[in-house]
């Protein structure tokens, strides 16, 4: 009877034992999710920028085939600039997610 009783007392136990917490996911993007889409800014500003050459490169070539010099210049001159503007812009934004990436996993292993 006492191994009986000692067996419910046994099994009582560990039923009430609580289930560890799950942790739920969370909200916000992993750090592979930051660093991913970072190196897709960089790229899509790339490409915006080689898409911006390209215009002002045939803008220019258009302009100057019908002999207007200073339109040229300032197609060529403008597709460079905004080039650059996209370029820069993918940079910066492409850096500073992979930078919050980083930070993540350094948070994650410390």
């Amino acid at each position: 009877m006492k191994t009986f009783l000692a067996m419910i007392l046994i099994a009582g136990s560990v039923v009430a034992q609580d289930k560890p917490a799950q942790d739920k996911p969370s909200d916000k993007p992993g750090a592979g999710h930051d660093m991913g889409s970072g190196a897709a800014n960089i790229g899509e500003g790339a490409g915006k920028a080689a898409g911006s050459a390209a215009k002002g490169t045939v803008k220019g070539a258009a302009d100057l085939a019908t002999l207007h010099p200073i339109g040229a210049a300032t197609a060529i001159g403008g597709g460079a600039a905004s080039a650059g503007k996209d370029v820069a812009v993918g940079s910066a934004k492409g850096a500073g997610k992979i930078t919050r990436g980083v930070g993540k996993l350094f948070k994650k292993v410390l």
